[in-house]
């Protein structure tokens, strides 16, 4: 397992993802096998959201977690937009950790840009941090003018992290993004390395085929191992099953050459330009 720190926090490259988890009875099981799976195996981030299920996901993460050592865990949720008010962000705080069965978390984002002033948003958090329920905050789906903005508001060094859509078929936030951030401290977390939040998949290209045959493994183990390239990436793929886990942890430690990462830029080509911000 690949470890990167961030603000003094070793964390594994690879995270667990739990969009579209714990929504079904019939499957309870199967995920909750899969994610102690990858927590037994050395990765240390979970990813989730209130949205994710009303809550359903952050309750498959909690029963997954109960008899875990929390002090290991670095445990990242997310609050609406309508609740980006400090008086809303605490009830959503109070509810999640409710739901995740834990006191505090080690990291709150703000999932996508509000219509409340941004600078009361922060605060809000800043309040969240001082007391204790929060260790650190951030937020998703934000591109560089809103970083600068958020930076701007909340000054150097207070922002933890970003999360944005980045799979090898969605590289815009390479262009300007992922460098801003680099500068500024700011870690980025990439969601959806196999585009399948939007059900679109990942065109299959001949040199990812060809790398995947040529290397015995599959072509979304070469996805994940791309995002995770350059050390600068925390790439959260859901994984809703032992086998699928096992197959995600493979590719955390699966090296592409030079020659193979030249070989997939001449078909998913990197950014020449800024690109607008893509979300799911």
């Amino acid at each position: 397992m690949k470890y990167i720190t961030i603000k003094g926090e070793k964390l594994s490259q690879l995270g667990l993802g739990t969009w579209n988890m714990g929504e079904k009875a019939a499957k309870r099981a199967t995920e909750l096998a899969a994610l102690r799976y990858g927590l037994s195996h050395g990765v240390n981030v979970i990813d989730t959201a209130e949205m994710y299920g009303e809550g359903q996901a952050e309750s498959l993460v909690g029963e997954a977690i109960k008899d875990l050592d929390r002090s290991q865990l670095f445990l990242i949720s997310k609050f609406y937009p309508w609740h980006a008010s400090p008086q809303d962000q605490k009830k959503s705080l109070a509810a999640s950790l409710k739901r995740l069965g834990t006191d505090y978390l080690d990291l709150y984002l703000l999932h996508w840009k509000s219509g409340y002033p941004l600078a009361e948003t922060v605060k809000g958090l800043q309040d969240l941090q001082a007391a204790g329920l929060i260790r650190h905050w951030g937020v998703s789906n934000f591109d560089t003018a809103d970083m600068q903005e958020l930076v701007a508001i909340a000054g150097e060094g207070a922002v933890f992290a970003n999360e944005d859509l980045y799979n090898i078929d969605k590289r815009g936030v390479e262009y300007d993004l992922l460098p801003w951030q680099k500068q500024h401290g700011i870690a980025f977390i990439g969601y959806s390395p196999f585009n399948s939040g939007n059900g679109q998949s990942i065109p299959v290209k001949a040199s990812l085929k060809q790398i995947a045959d040529e290397r015995g493994v599959s072509v979304h183990q070469v996805m994940l191992a791309w995002t995770m390239r350059t050390g600068q990436v925390l790439t959260i793929p859901k994984a809703g099953s032992v086998d699928h886990m096992r197959a995600n942890l493979a590719a955390a430690d699966l090296i592409l050459t030079a020659g193979e990462l030249a070989a997939l830029d001449r078909d998913y080509l990197p950014p020449k330009s800024k690109q607008p911000l893509e979300s799911i």
